[in-house]
C-alpha cells in the first residue's frame, strides 16, 4: 500500500493528471494488487509474463477490451513510477500492447444543429444569458467541461478577444468569434454581478446560488437544451468541443493549430478528427454523385 500511496503523490504533484485519471489508474493498481497478492507474487518483482497473465485474467473475467488497455496502462504508469525512486529496474508492462478496441469516432453536430442548440438559451432572462454565454464559449474555443467550470473571470479578455485557459500545468490563449464575444460581455457586464453570492467569487459562471458551477449542474444545462431543441443526436459537453474541432478542420484549418487551441499534448489525438471529416465527405460523396 506505500507504493500506491506514494504513485497516488506522483500522479498528483508530478504528472498533475485530471481527476478522472487519477480515478481510474488508482482504481487498476489497487485491483491488480490485490490478484498478485492472491498470486503470491510481491508488485516489486512482477514479470512481463505475470502483466500478461493478468491481462488474460481481465479478459476471462469478461472485461471489455477497452478496460483490459487502460489497466495495462495504469500498470505501465506505475511502474514508470516505480523505476522513478529507483524500486525496480525494468517496467514489466513495458512494450507489453493487449488487444486493443476499435477507437469509434467522435459525434458531431452539423452546423445547422449547432445554430438550432446555441439558439435554444433566452438571453432575456438571468439563467438564459449565463448559459447562452457558456454554449457560445465551449463551441467558440473547444475548451473540455472541467476547463470550462474552472475558468475565473480574470481568464476572460472580451477586448482583445481571446481566453487563457489552464489545464495539467499548461497555459493555452484561445481566439472567440463575436458572438461568443457578445454572449460573454452580456453575462460578465450585466447578469453576473447579479448572480454572485460573494463579490469576492473568483468564477467566471457560477449557478443560480452564487457558487461556481459544477460539472454536473452544466451537463443537466446541456440534456435540457438538447430536448427542447428536438435534435435526436446524443449531445453531450464534449459534443460541442469535437464539433469545434471537425469544423475548423473542414474549413481549412490545420491540424497543428487546432492541436494547439484544443490542448493535445500529442498530435495523433486530434488526428481522429480527418477520419471524421473523411467520413462526412464519403457520406455526401455517396448520396450526391448520380453514380454513386
Amino acid at each position: 500500500m506505500d507504493h500506491i500511496i506514494g504513485y497516488e503523490t506522483w500522479l498528483t504533484q508530478e504528472k498533475r493528471v485530471s481527476a478522472n485519471t487519477l480515478s481510474s489508474y488508482l482504481r487498476d493498481v489497487r485491483q491488480f494488487s490485490v490478484w498478485v497478492e492472491r498470486e503470491r507474487l510481491p508488485i516489486t518483482q512482477v514479470s512481463r509474463e505475470d502483466v500478461e497473465r493478468y491481462a488474460r485474467y481481465l479478459e476471462k473475467k469478461g472485461r471489455s477490451c477497452a478496460t483490459v488497455v487502460r489497466s495495462v496502462a495504469a500498470l505501465k504508469s506505475f511502474y514508470t513510477y516505480m523505476m522513478s525512486t529507483r524500486t525496480i529496474q525494468v517496467n514489466p508492462a513495458k512494450g507489453f500492447a493487449p488487444n486493443k478496441v476499435e477507437r469509434k469516432l467522435p459525434a458531431i453536430l452539423s452546423d445547422r444543429e449547432v445554430d438550432l442548440f446555441l439558439d435554444q438559451p433566452d438571453p432575456s432572462d438571468n439563467k438564459g444569458c449565463r448559459d447562452k454565454a457558456m454554449l457560445e464559449l465551449l463551441y467558440a474555443t473547444g475548451i473540455r467541461v472541467s476547463e470550462l467550470i474552472s475558468l475565473d473571470i480574470q481568464d476572460l479578455n472580451l477586448s482583445a478577444s481571446f481566453l487563457r485557459c489552464r489545464s495539467k500545468g499548461k497555459e493555452r490563449i484561445v481566439p472567440l468569434y463575436k458572438g461568443a464575444v457578445q454572449a460573454l460581455a452580456l453575462y460578465v457586464n450585466d447578469v453576473r454581478p447579479l448572480l454572485l453570492e460573494s463579490l469576492e467569487e473568483p468564477a467566471l459562471f457560477v449557478n443560480m446560488n452564487g457558487e461556481r458551477m459544477s460539472r454536473q449542474g452544466f451537463w443537466k444545462i446541456v440534456k435540457g437544451y438538447q430536448d427542447k431543441a428536438g435534435i435526436h443526436k446524443e449531445i453531450t459537453p464534449h459534443t460541442l468541443r469535437h464539433s469545434f474541432a471537425a469544423h475548423l478542420l473542414e474549413n481549412g484549418a490545420d491540424l497543428k493549430s487546432i492541436q494547439e487551441m484544443l490542448g493535445h499534448a500529442d498530435i495523433s489525438a486530434t488526428q481522429i478528427y480527418t477520419q471524421v471529416v473523411d467520413r462526412k465527405l464519403r457520406d455526401v460523396y455517396s448520396k450526391a454523385h448520380p453514380r454513386a
